[in-house]
């Protein structure tokens, strides 16, 4: 897959609200500071997704329009100790309702940070997203952070902890690395 275009087309608090149009769609989930906006921007091969040092930035279900056919949707990001536990619950609330009823959903990717021990979210994210009989990539991000052995290593600490029938992808905003194999990964599954 080539991005060519992308255009932020919505940013809304409940996924009923967002875009009608009958493409097929991507999610990017995680939790708050793993790098999704980064991801995000090293997709699109420019800076649309807010990036910032601080967690919990993205409150809200931003839809990008990738190539005029596919939404790339970036979702809130879990486990942000700075908001109110109202707040939190309500971004669980929304992520679910939006895993478990939005029909043109075709493919979730987890991002994780294998510098951190995996999270009881992360563990509840896969379980969950496996249950909704949803398909599920797993991409570590910051990978250029890590050595080749201790990436490896959080590789196949994090398959095990999640359940991974497949490693998961290795994915560096700073330098591209894995780029290439999650596009493919997600044509695959839009295609499909």
């Amino acid at each position: 897959m080539q991005i060519e275009t992308v255009e932020l087309r919505a940013t809304v608090a409940d996924h009923r609200q967002g875009p009608r149009e009958a493409h097929p769609q991507v999610a990017f989930a995680g939790r708050s500071n793993v790098g999704k906006s980064s991801l995000l921007n090293c997709l699109f091969g420019r800076r649309l997704a807010g990036v910032s040092k601080e967690p919990g930035k993205t409150r809200t279900i931003n839809y990008y329009l990738v190539n005029g056919r596919v939404f790339f949707v970036d979702l809130p990001g879990y486990g942000y100790a700075k908001v109110s536990r109202d707040e939190r619950a309500s971004w669980g609330e929304r992520i679910t309702a939006y895993l478990t009823g939005e029909g043109r959903l075709r493919l979730v990717v987890g991002l994780v940070d294998p510098r951190i021990p995996t999270s009881p979210r992360d563990v509840e994210l896969a379980t969950f997203v496996r249950a909704a009989g949803r398909p599920f990539t797993v991409v570590l991000t910051k990978a250029d952070k890590l050595g080749r052995g201790a990436l490896a290593q959080a590789a196949e600490r994090i398959q095990r902890e999640l359940g991974l029938a497949e490693p998961p992808l290795i994915f560096s905003a700073r330098s591209g690395e894995g780029r290439r194999q999650l596009l493919a990964a997600i044509a695959r599954m839009v295609a499909a």
